[in-house]
C-alpha cells in the first residue's frame, strides 16, 4: 500500500488525486490522533488552519475544518499565510494542532496539507502513520450537540501576531538597504514586504499580486531570473525570492548573483560564531549541500554534520542536538530559536540584519564560501532500490572518488518519488563534474 504522507505532508493534484472527501476524511483523522489526550481531560481542542492563495485551497480548507469539527475541534482560520506563521501561530494561539494548505513550489494545479502538532512542531513519521491508520478504519459520524465543534472563519490579529513576532526576531534597523522581494504570488505576497519594511528597509515587491492562479508562475525561487533582472532594473542591494508557502528564501546579490541555501548558512552560520550563539560550533546541511559549504566552515573552525535529503530530517537533528542552525541549498533555513520550522522572511531579515551590522554587501558576505561546480544527472532505472548493490556501480564509484581526491565529491541516491536514480558530482571544475557525472550515470543506466 502506497504511503499517503510523503516527504512534507499530503500532496497530490488538487481534485483529483488531493480531493474534498479526502480532506474531510484526513481532518477528522488528524484530529482523532492529534486531540485525542485533549478530550480526555475535558477541554475542547483547537486548530488552526492557514492555506497559500490557490483556488483549490478554499475547497480544501472548508472540507478540511468539516472534518475536524466533525470530531470536536474548534477551527481558528487564519486565512493567507505563510507555512511558517501557522506554525508559528499554532503554538502563539495554544492551539492543539495547525494545518497548512499548500503545495510550496509546486504549480497552481497541486495542492498540499501539512500537519503540525500543539507548539507548531512537523509530525514524526510514527504519527503520520497512525492518522493514515485511523482514516482507513474511521468510524461514521461523530459528537452531536454541544460536542460538535466550531469554525471561526477569520482570526483578526493572526497577521499582526506574525509580524510581531518577525520583528521581535529581527532587532536590526535595515533603513538605507533596498531591497526587491518576489512573493511568487503567494501565502507572503502581503506580510512579506511590510515585514521588511517594518525593519526599516526600502522594499520593491514583484509577483505580489495573487489571483488565485498566478501563484508560482514564472516567478519565486524556482525562477530566479525573475528577480536576477529585477535587481539590476533598480539597482537595489539584493533581491529575496521566496517560493508558494515561503518557507524557503534564496537571494541574489547587487549584480544579480544568486546566493544559495548553502551560502546563506555560511553567512548566518560565521554571523552566529561570532556572537557564540552557534551552539556545539555546528551547522547542520543535508547530504545534498554543496562541498564549498563544507570547505568553508572548516576554514571558519565551525563542524557541519549532514542528514538525508529533507527539512524535516535536518529540523530532527537539530531538535534532538539543541543546535541553532541548519538548512538545505534550496532556501529551506531553520533557526530553532526563533522558528519551529523554516521561515524564509525570517531569513531574510537575518541576511539583511548582517548587511547592516557589517556594513558590508551581500556579494562580500557571500565570499565566505565557493561554490564548487555540481553537476546533477537523472537517470531513468527498472529498480532503483538495486543500483548500490551492482558491482559496476560501485567500482565506478571508488574510481571516480579516487580520481576526485579531496577536490571533489560523489553522490548517488535513490529519488524518493520517480524510478529515478540521482548521480550528482562535485569537482574543482565544471568540465570534471560533467566528465565523471556522465561516466557514472551511464554505469548506472547499464545496470
Amino acid at each position: 500500500m502506497t504511503r499517503l504522507f510523503g516527504t512534507d505532508g499530503v500532496r497530490g493534484l488538487a481534485n483529483k488525486t488531493l480531493t474534498a472527501s479526502l480532506a474531510l476524511q484526513l481532518g477528522a483523522a488528524a484530529a482523532q490522533v492529534l486531540t485525542r489526550e485533549v478530550h480526555s481531560s475535558k477541554r475542547r481542542p483547537v486548530a488552526i488552519v492557514g492555506r497559500d492563495p490557490r483556488v483549490s485551497g478554499e475547497m480544501l480548507a472548508a472540507a478540511l475544518s468539516a472534518g475536524m469539527a466533525s470530531r470536536g475541534v474548534d477551527v481558528l482560520r487564519v486565512g493567507v499565510l505563510p507555512t511558517p506563521a501557522v506554525a508559528f501561530l499554532t503554538d502563539d494561539y495554544g492551539a492543539d494542532m495547525g494545518v497548512m494548505i499548500s503545495a510550496s513550489h509546486n504549480p497552481m494545479p497541486d495542492n498540499g496539507i501539512k500537519f503540525f502538532s500543539a507548539g507548531g512542531h512537523k509530525l514524526p513519521d510514527e504519527i503520520e502513520d497512525e492518522i493514515e491508520k485511523v482514516m482507513s478504519d474511521l468510524e461514521e459520524g461523530g459528537p452531536t450537540g454541544h460536542g460538535i465543534g466550531r469554525i471561526i472563519e477569520e482570526a483578526p490579529d493572526a497577521r499582526e501576531r506574525y509580524l510581531k513576532h518577525l520583528a521581535g526576531a529581527a532587532r536590526t534597523d535595515l533603513t538605507g538597504i533596498t531591497v526587491v522581494v518576489d512573493a511568487a504570488n503567494g501565502a507572503a505576497s502581503d506580510v512579506a514586504p511590510a515585514a521588511y519594511e517594518a525593519a526599516g528597509a526600502t522594499v520593491i515587491p514583484i509577483h505580489n499580486k495573487p489571483n488565485a492562479y498566478n501563484i508560482n508562475d514564472k516567478c519565486g525561487s524556482t525562477h530566479i531570473d525573475q528577480i536576477q533582472a529585477a535587481v539590476r532594473e533598480h539597482g537595489a542591494d539584493l533581491g529575496l525570492a521566496h517560493d508558494g508557502d515561503a518557507d524557503r528564501c534564496l537571494a541574489v546579490d547587487h549584480e544579480g548573483t544568486v546566493v544559495d541555501g548553502d551560502q546563506i548558512m555560511a553567512i548566518l552560520a560565521v554571523a552566529l560564531k561570532e556572537k557564540n550563539d552557534l551552539r556545539e560550533n555546528t551547522l547542520v546541511a543535508t547530504v545534498m549541500s554543496n562541498l564549498g559549504l563544507k570547505l568553508a566552515m572548516d576554514r571558519e573552525g565551525i563542524a557541519m554534520d549532514t542528514t538525508q535529503v529533507g527539512d524535516r530530517y535536518v529540523l530532527a537533528e537539530l531538535n534532538a542536538r539543541n543546535l541553532s542552525l541548519g538548512g538545505e541549498q534550496s532556501g529551506h533555513i531553520i533557526q530553532p530559536k526563533y522558528s519551529t520550522t523554516g521561515d524564509g522572511l525570517l531569513t531574510g531579515l537575518s541576511l539583511m540584519a548582517r548587511m547592516a551590522q557589517t556594513e558590508s554587501s551581500l556579494k562580500e558576505l557571500a565570499s565566505v564560501m565557493t561554490v564548487l561546480p555540481q553537476v546533477l544527472i537523472n537517470v531513468p532505472v527498472s529498480d532503483k532500490n538495486a543500483i548500490l548493490d551492482a558491482p559496476a556501480v560501485r567500482e565506478a564509484i571508488t574510481a571516480a572518488e579516487e580520481e576526485l581526491g579531496e577536490t571533489g565529491r560523489v553522490l548517488l541516491r535513490a529519488s524518493g518519488t520517480e524510478e529515478l536514480f540521482r548521480v550528482m558530482v562535485e569537482a574543482a571544475s565544471e568540465d570534471t563534474a560533467r566528465q565523471v557525472a556522465g561516466r557514472l550515470a551511464a554505469v548506472v543506466a547499464a545496470v
